[in-house]
């Protein structure tokens, strides 16, 4: 993990898990003892806040930058709007991990900040799940990517919900990890339910960190 200052977006298409992922990296570092703020820029549909699990998420020492749900009803597609303390949300002291919309849509929200170009620090890695449509094959993969702009790495996520079984997990791993190998990108990790991923181990069907994930986003629909 280093000892630097550690600043991730994440982004994906619509039900990747690229929020799951966000929130529990965010809790992988506070739980590491590290100072994080966790910011909730998946603007495209507001309907999706991290404000029900903000509290839950801040006894645990992450700091949470969302709407409040009655902020945003009946913005739609047309909310994206930041307040003050997400657009100046990468000046914040300590590891910043932000949870951006799906697609191109969500990937123009990153550019909205203020420093982005000045924060060296900042990866932006895609979630992907090869069992969703726009991520389903290596060329659809590297058509979807190729489309968000700027990306440094790659995170498999490939599952169908509580369905997910390793060897789902395992043949996302292999797609992801061609898709990356045309586009030129590393393949960051593989992240799967906690009980899955507990078995999954460091098998080789992965060949790259393994992330247990806790379920935090069925709480976060309003």
């Amino acid at each position: 993990m280093g000892e630097g200052r550690i600043v991730e977006a994440f982004i994906g298409e619509y039900a990747s898990g690229k929020s799951e992922n966000a929130v529990n990296r965010a809790l992988m570092l506070a739980r590491a003892g590290r100072k994080v703020t966790l910011v909730d820029l998946d603007l495209v549909e507001p309907f999706y806040t991290l404000r029900p699990i903000a509290r839950k998420l801040e006894k645990e020492g992450v700091r949470v930058i969302a709407w409040e749900t009655s902020e945003t009803m009946g913005l739609g597609e047309a909310g994206s709007v930041l307040k003050p303390e997400m657009r100046w949300a990468l000046l914040a002291a300590g590891d910043v991990i932000l949870d951006i919309g799906y697609g191109v849509h969500g990937a123009k929200i990153l550019n909205m900040l203020e420093g982005v170009d000045q924060t060296p620090e900042l990866k932006v890695y895609a979630v992907i799940n090869i069992f969703r449509p726009m991520t389903s094959t290596v060329d659809a993969i590297v058509e979807f990517v190729r489309s968000l702009g700027r990306v440094d790495g790659l995170i498999n996520n490939s599952h169908v919900g509580e369905e997910t079984t390793i060897e789902m997990v395992c043949q996302g791993a292999r797609v992801v990890a061609e898709a990356a190998a045309k586009l030129g990108l590393p393949v960051i990790a593989t992240s799967a339910l906690k009980p899955l991923a507990e078995k999954i181990g460091p098998r080789d069907c992965v060949g790259n960190p393994v992330w247990p994930l806790q379920r935090f986003m069925d709480a976060s629909f309003w």
